[in-house]
């Protein structure tokens, strides 16, 4: 048996070609997804379908093959969708991370906001919509700097809970 070492000594990572094969399919299959020629076979093909309605005298067998159809494309098309939109998501998390990291006057306790509870976000939406809104007093803008205070406190408690096993 063959194992083949990286150069400090330590095993060779887990090749993990199934996944990346994966990838690369709902890469290409959701490129051509998205395409208006993609959609212009889908109208043709039930069109198709159609036409030969009269000819199969519209029988049960006719309806099943555009029944079994589109729920077989259904089906893959929910995991083609979902695939691609955690792929985006992730990148996108990675690049406002990266942009809050870099800002010095960000608040770093916002880069694991996606671990919070939905109540906790709603508080933090709300503490944010005050500081949006009309800032013109200064009680205002320090209750709102108060309750972003309680915020971060918010956040640390819910990344000690989610941390803690």
């Amino acid at each position: 048996m063959n194992h083949t070492r990286q150069p400090n000594g330590g095993p060779a990572p887990k090749d993990n070609r199934s996944g990346s094969r994966f990838s690369t399919i709902a890469q290409w299959a959701s490129r051509q997804c998205g395409r208006a020629s993609t959609f212009i076979v889908a109208c043709a093909a039930i069109v198709i379908w159609a036409i030969t309605g009269p000819i199969f005298a519209y029988s049960d067998t006719w309806q099943l093959i555009i029944n079994t159809g589109t729920t077989i494309v259904t089906f893959l098309m929910v995991f083609l969708i979902q695939n691609t939109q955690n792929r985006d998501m992730s990148a996108l998390h990675l690049k406002l991370d990266e942009l809050i990291r870099v800002n010095e006057g960000a608040r770093n306790k916002l880069l694991d906001l996606e671990d919070m509870t939905e109540s906790e976000l709603e508080h933090l939406k709300g503490t944010f919509s005050r500081l949006a809104g009309n800032s013109a007093g200064a009680d205002r803008v320090a209750g709102a700097v108060a309750d972003l205070d309680r915020a971060e406190d918010d956040i640390d408690s819910a990344k000690q809970r989610i941390t803690t096993p």
